[in-house]
């Protein structure tokens, strides 16, 4: 199995692994809006989601070991493509014409980029004041998106996706680094970019829990948009990764990432103003939602009998 292959191979079970994830923290966030930090530690659904997320890093940087950033980033939209058959299936039903539509766009995008960004295994890493100067870059940009007081939502999505672009940039170079045979293995570098890494993600996935308390299918398309474009740009102009075909393929990969991004957004928005039950990508975790579907159903209620019995009672 050839490097390029094996790369997209562990990129789909991590998108699959990623969607799960985002569903667990869009419920975990609507069931618990306003609850502090602290709290959701203490919170079952919470660690199963961070399970979740970590088992799909795991599997993103053995990917980021085979592929460039370029090739593997990109390959991120599949959280999005993977879980729609899977949900259907889970919701008992088959898939909407405009659900088609938008796994066919994304998925004609992402070969369009495969073919364009398709490289060998990465051997550039980013020395260590690279790696500060895009660390303190990337905070002031976070800093200016998910600035205090700023209403949950598209801003607060953006920001997880530079976020976790740059953790997944810096993870290649913590793994390009750690198996350079010429060097110690924890050097400076590994251990101070290796913190980077620790510090990024778990922003991106606070930034992320914030973000899907306006719900998911919006949020989750910014992200997954964000995250590639953040990776992309330190790929091409720090880390030499290259398109293949010259004027041509940067042509196709720019069209590729268009039509991709184009089948994200109509993905995001295949379930209308449903439920988030209904979500195409809601469907991946079978979370128990029926009690607290019928709890509002009985809230009304109570005022009224109380007033059915006060009148009696006159």
């Amino acid at each position: 199995m050839s490097a390029t292959v094996l790369a997209v191979v562990l990129s789909l079970f991590s998108a699959v692994a990623y969607a799960a994830a985002a569903v667990a923290q869009e419920r975990l966030a609507a069931r618990s809006a306003g609850t502090g930090f602290l709290r959701l530690l203490g919170n079952g659904a919470w660690w199963w989601s961070v399970t979740l997320n970590a088992s799909a890093a795991l599997l993103h940087v053995a990917a980021l070991a085979y592929g460039p950033l370029t090739l593997v980033q990109p390959l991120g939209a599949l959280t999005l493509v993977a879980a729609v058959p899977l949900g259907a299936r889970l919701a008992g039903r088959r898939v909407s014409a405009v659900e088609w539509r938008g796994t066919a766009l994304t998925l004609a995008g992402l070969a369009a980029l495969l073919v364009a960004a398709t490289g060998p295994a990465p051997d550039d890493a980013l020395t260590l004041p690279q790696a500060l100067a895009v660390a303190g870059l990337t905070a002031l940009v976070i800093g200016a998106l998910a600035r205090r007081g700023a209403r949950p939502g598209l801003r607060h999505a953006s920001a997880s996706g530079f976020a976790s672009g740059v953790a997944s940039a810096l993870t290649q170079t913590v793994t390009v680094a750690a198996t350079d045979r010429t060097g110690p293995l924890l050097s400076v570098q590994v251990v101070v970019v290796a913190l980077l890494v620790a510090a990024f993600a778990t922003g991106g996935l606070l930034l992320s829990q914030t973000a899907y308390r306006g719900g998911l299918g919006a949020p989750l398309a910014v992200v997954t948009l964000a995250n590639p474009v953040a990776a992309a740009v330190i790929g091409l102009s720090l880390l030499g990764e290259r398109l293949q075909g010259g004027a041509a393929g940067i042509l196709l990969a720019l069209a590729g990432a268009a039509l991709a991004a184009w089948g994200v957004v109509v993905l995001s928005r295949a379930a209308g103003p449903a439920p988030a039950d209904d979500h195409p990508v809601a469907a991946v975790l079978a979370l128990d939602s029926g009690a607290a579907a019928q709890e509002p159903a009985l809230m009304p209620r109570q005022p009224a009998r109380r007033a059915r019995r006060h009148l009696t009672r006159l």
